[in-house]
């Protein structure tokens, strides 16, 4: 199954930090914001789990989850949550299913070289986990704003 606006979203169960797990299934009844990142720690991504973070009482009041994914560990995680004090679940994908699954495991392009990484994107599930919305080749300013006006007219 891979991620089609107006399609169920593809279903998944991933650890996460903390030594937890999360599966959409079990979300259901909320809406979902999946965001997908390359890297715990780095500029960009830093940049948008921040954002998130900051807007995270107004995703909550439209009664949005949010979660991050890459595929980095759980330790990791761990450490990028401490660190910026992100309160919302980070699930780790090291096996890259659900980046496959979402259509996130892309081929990129830096300086001439080609290399497999994490297209920055972010989906939009509604309450009966169906896929309403979704981002691609995200650039981070502006980025979370677009996502909760979607959220709340959700």
């Amino acid at each position: 199954m891979t991620a089609a606006i107006g399609a169920p979203a593809p279903d998944f169960t991933m650890p996460t930090d903390g030594g937890g797990s999360i599966s959409l299934s079990r979300l259901k009844g909320r809406k979902v914001v999946l965001y997908f990142y390359p890297k715990d720690d780095t500029p960009g991504c830093t940049k948008e789990a921040c954002g998130f973070r900051d807007a995270l009482p107004d995703f909550s009041a439209a009664e949005a989850a949010v979660i991050g994914v890459s595929k980095d560990s759980v330790a990791k995680h761990d450490k990028f949550k401490a660190k910026y004090g992100l309160p919302f679940a980070l699930a780790s994908d090291t096996d890259g299913k659900v980046c496959e699954a979402y259509g996130t495991w892309i081929e990129k392009s830096m300086y001439g070289r080609k290399y497999m990484g994490i297209d920055r994107a972010t989906f939009l599930i509604d309450e009966t986990g169906v896929l309403r919305a979704e981002w691609r080749k995200v650039k981070v300013p502006g980025h979370v704003e677009a996502v909760l006006e979607a959220a709340k007219v959700l």
